[in-house]
């Protein structure tokens, strides 16, 4: 049986805070499937450089804004990490 996956991209200071532009995840590496569980993940795995920056971030999952930080990700999701940008 084949683990589900989710691909984390970041942004602008998301990118450079993580070191990485791209990454996948397993979700059964989580506590629990939420966008929660999973930004505490990436805080561990990256440190607080990347606290910092996904504190003050926007979230979409699969190209939708995703608020509900306890809701169960989708198998598969990309969630894209957008920190405030400067400018219009």
């Amino acid at each position: 049986m084949a683990t589900a996956q989710v691909t984390v991209r970041y942004y602008a200071s998301a990118r450079a805070a993580a070191g990485v532009t791209e990454e996948r995840l397993d979700l059964a590496s989580l506590a629990e499937p939420t966008l929660a569980a999973l930004l505490s993940s990436l805080v561990s795995g990256h440190g607080e450089s990347l606290a910092r920056v996904l504190a003050a971030a926007s979230y979409l999952v699969d190209g939708v804004v995703w608020h509900d930080r306890a809701a169960t990700l989708p198998d598969g999701a990309t969630i894209d990490v957008l920190p405030p940008f400067a400018g219009g």
